[in-house]
């Protein structure tokens, strides 16, 4: 009996261990699923140089003041926004930045090379535009607020925010020390309190993937009069896109009055 009890309790620590060691291996395929683009050739491609990589960003150029800079999922092809997005704001040209492994990009997707990227993308669009709104969606609301937090964005429209990737991989994973263990942490809520520029947070109300909660931890971070709060109703995670609600939120966070610095 002892020796059985003894050897269910090895079993369990063998056990463990070789899960907590293959969430540490895999943890970034768990995050980032890459995929390929699907809409415009060449002439819709800007390849920023990044170190050894090359990465694309799909664009609808535009001689306007105005732009947007879009950050998309974890698993989205960003290039698929390029239509609606070019009729739903026709007055801005739109950059669509594909992370490293995405559509055209090359390398391996990680935050560090993310925040690099997305911080050659704007010093870029800024030299063109003067009036620079920054889009970022589920896991690219983490991408845009570190950015708007960095660089004079005029405004800020983040979908389906979350407070933190470690935070809602703690509780996915409560058995693991996922602190210790995760590499790309998207801390947004470190962020919010150092934006100064009219924000929208857009939710969906039946989000099966970033829990309310985590949404309205972020919001709370950001200073009084800065970020205002909207909620799609009867939509979840993924099909927010295809409510028409959404596109119309967009324009009134693009349209947003400047806060006076």
């Amino acid at each position: 009996m002892v020796r059985s009890l003894i050897g269910l309790v090895l079993l369990a620590i063998v056990l463990y261990l070789g899960l907590g060691a293959a969430l540490m291996v895999f943890q970034r395929s768990l995050l980032y699923f890459p995929q390929p683009r699907a809409i415009g050739g060449p002439e819709r491609q800007l390849m920023l140089p990044a170190t050894d990589e090359q990465v694309a960003v799909t664009v609808r150029p535009l001689a306007s003041p105005k732009a947007l800079i879009y950050f998309g999922g974890n698993a989205e092809d960003v290039s698929r926004s390029l239509p609606a997005f070019a009729e739903a704001f026709p007055e801005h040209a739109l950059y669509l930045l594909h992370y490293r492994g995405f559509g055209d990009s090359t390398g391996k997707p990680t935050e560090a090379a993310i925040t690099e990227d997305a911080l050659a993308l704007f010093d870029k669009v800024a030299a063109l535009h003067s009036d620079v709104t920054l889009v970022g969606r589920s896991l690219g609301s983490g991408v845009a607020i570190r950015l708007a937090s960095q660089r004079p964005a005029t405004r800020l429209v983040l979908v389906t925010p979350y407070n933190s990737i470690l935070e809602l991989a703690r509780r996915q994973f409560p058995i693991f020390p996922v602190r210790w263990m995760l590499q790309d942490r998207f801390e947004s809520w470190r962020y919010a309190p150092a934006i100064d520029v009219p924000t929208l947070l857009i939710v969906a109300e039946r989000d099966e993937v970033i829990p309310r909660w985590s949404s309205e931890k972020l919001y709370a971070r950001f200073r009084p009069g800065v970020a205002r709060w909207a909620e799609i109703p009867g939509v979840g995670h993924n099909d927010i896109g295809a409510h028409p609600d959404y596109l119309r939120l967009l324009r009134e966070g693009l349209e947003a009055p400047v806060i006076a610095r």
